[in-house]
């Protein structure tokens, strides 16, 4: 006989169970009638068919007429099963998942917990291996809930790794769906090309100040580009770079700042001219800085 794919969900009674209901059924008869639909689908009594059969009982029918089948398989069902809260929940969420019915309103119907109902649909989702177990009592839905939620973030970092080298590097993207690739591999290399692009701009920004500053050496950017040095080693020559430009800056004005100070003293050895008093003073320097003073006397 056909079986409604929502009471297939529902597990079959143990064998002792199912030869207690035998005895039942041989020495009193059967209670309640096997529902079937209009087209002879077994919606309700599959323990109870069973059980006929170990009889040698010919089992009673009935046929239902109405819309909502879910709830006859539903109601019949978890009203009287032995099974637990969780064993409920999955086996409504994996009945509405093969009916198409709302799980909102069968939770609604039957009293069922929208959280553990939720929480069922998480497993089915992202770990069906697991809600088998739970609908036959071998693993409490809790425990494959958390199971399962670990699965989801696994797979939420997945989608967004696989859509940023999408995004990012399509070329990669390609190469992982080929197998050229492993995902880690890919991410590493797309990481390494980003921060690459990252270094590149302040290089050749200080390769162009360079220029304009007059240096000859040639640029940072080129050589990365050849490959005799990494933009990382590019990147921390351009960071010296800028670092001693800023200090030959402040030592350039400090100097020049003395200058000026002195320059009352310049000019006032320009005015005395070869006098004694003026080579008494530039005997008494070095002769860096003598030079220094005659040069400036003729700038007055």
């Amino acid at each position: 006989m056909k079986i409604h794919p929502a009471a297939d969900v529902f597990p079959m009674l143990d064998p002792d169970e199912l030869r207690d209901l035998a005895e039942s059924i041989k020495a009193e008869g059967q209670y309640l009638p096997i529902i079937l639909d209009a087209d002879g689908t077994l919606l309700d009594g599959r323990n109870r068919l069973a059980a006929c059969e170990i009889a040698g009982v010919e089992p009673r029918f009935t046929t239902y007429t109405g819309g909502d089948i879910a709830h006859v398989i539903l109601g019949g069902n978890l009203r009287r099963r032995h099974i637990t809260k969780g064993q409920k929940a999955m086996i409504t969420a994996m009945a509405c998942s093969l009916s198409g019915h709302s799980v909102r309103r069968q939770a609604k119907l039957h009293g069922l917990s929208r959280s553990r109902l939720s929480a069922a649909n998480v497993v089915l989702e992202h770990a069906p291996h697991l809600a088998e177990k739970v609908r036959i009592g071998e693993m409490g839905l809790d425990a494959a809930h958390s199971l399962a939620l670990e699965n989801k973030a696994r797979s939420a970092t997945l989608q967004e790794r696989h859509g940023r080298l999408r995004e990012h590097a399509p070329d990669l993207a390609e190469q992982v769906t080929e197998g050229a690739l492993t995902l880690d591999e890919a991410i590493a290399t797309l990481d390494q090309r980003q921060e690459e692009e990252r270094l590149q701009h302040p290089v050749r920004e200080a390769d162009a100040l360079r220029l304009a500053d007059g240096d000859t050496a040639p640029p940072l950017a080129q050589l990365a580009e050849q490959g005799g040095i990494t933009w990382h080693q590019a990147h921390q020559r351009a960071e010296e770079f800028l670092t001693q430009r800023q200090d030959a800056i402040h030592q350039a004005r400090q100097a020049l700042q003395l200058i000026a100070e002195s320059w009352p003293i310049i000019r006032d050895l320009a005015a005395r001219g070869d006098t004694p008093y003026t080579r008494d003073i530039l005997d008494g320097l070095t002769p860096e800085a003598r030079t220094l003073a005659q040069d400036l006397t003729t700038l007055v």
